[in-house]
C-alpha cells in the first residue's frame, strides 16, 4: 500500500514538472536572436556586396571617363601628333592616369578615329550578338588640325555579384563593358 502510493505521488510530481519543463523551453529566448540574426544574414550581405560593386564599376567608369577626357586632350592639342604617338604610346599615357584600378596591358582597349563631320560618328557599344567585345576595327587615327576625332576607351569589368536577376554584366563572361567616348575637333596646332 505504501509503495502504491509513493507511485501515485511520484506521477502527480513529474506531470507537472514535466510541462514546467516544457513551458520553460517554450519562454526561453536566448538562441532566438541568433536564428533571426541567421534568417537575416544572407539577404542582408548579398545586398551590401550588390551596393558595394554597383559603387566600385561606377567610381570606375567615371575614373575611366576623367581619363579619356584627359588623354584626348593630348591628341586635340596636337601633342600626340607632333610627338609622334602610335596607339601604344597613347595607350601608356592613358594607362599612365588610370594605373592601379584597371588591368591595361591585358584589359583596356583604345580606338581613336577621325570623321569627316561629327552626324558620322558611330558611337555604338563594339558588342556582338553573343556578348564578345569585337576589336577587329580599331585603330589609331588622331588626324591633323581642324579634323573631328573619337577617342573611345574600352574596358570590361569583371561582376561578381548577380543579385534577384538584376546583374551589372552586359557582355559575355559576366564583364560589364565601361566605355568612355570623348568627340571634338582638333585645334589648329
Amino acid at each position: 500500500m505504501f509503495g502504491n502510493m509513493q507511485a501515485r505521488w511520484s506521477r502527480a510530481i513529474r506531470r507537472p514538472l514535466k510541462w514546467a519543463v516544457v513551458r520553460r523551453f517554450i519562454r526561453h529566448q536566448d538562441g532566438a536572436t541568433a536564428v533571426e540574426f541567421a534568417m537575416v544574414a544572407a539577404p542582408f550581405l548579398a545586398m551590401m556586396f550588390a551596393i558595394i560593386e554597383t559603387a566600385i564599376v561606377f567610381f570606375a567608369g567615371q575614373t575611366l571617363e576623367t581619363a579619356g577626357a584627359d588623354s584626348a586632350r593630348l591628341i586635340m592639342t596636337g601633342q600626340a601628333q607632333t610627338q609622334g604617338f602610335d596607339q601604344t604610346a597613347f595607350k601608356n599615357a592613358v594607362c599612365a592616369k588610370i594605373y592601379g584600378l584597371f588591368d591595361c596591358t591585358g584589359g583596356l582597349y583604345v580606338d581613336v578615329k577621325n570623321y569627316s563631320s561629327f552626324s558620322a560618328i558611330n558611337t555604338n557599344k563594339p558588342i556582338d550578338a553573343s556578348g564578345n567585345l569585337q576589336t577587329g576595327t580599331f585603330g589609331y587615327q588622331p588626324g591633323g588640325p581642324g579634323d573631328i576625332v573619337v577617342v573611345r576607351l574600352m574596358y570590361q569589368w569583371p561582376v561578381y555579384v548577380s543579385l534577384l536577376g538584376l546583374n551589372l554584366a552586359d557582355s559575355a563572361g559576366s564583364k560589364r563593358l565601361l566605355m568612355s567616348t570623348i568627340a571634338f575637333r582638333n585645334e589648329p596646332y
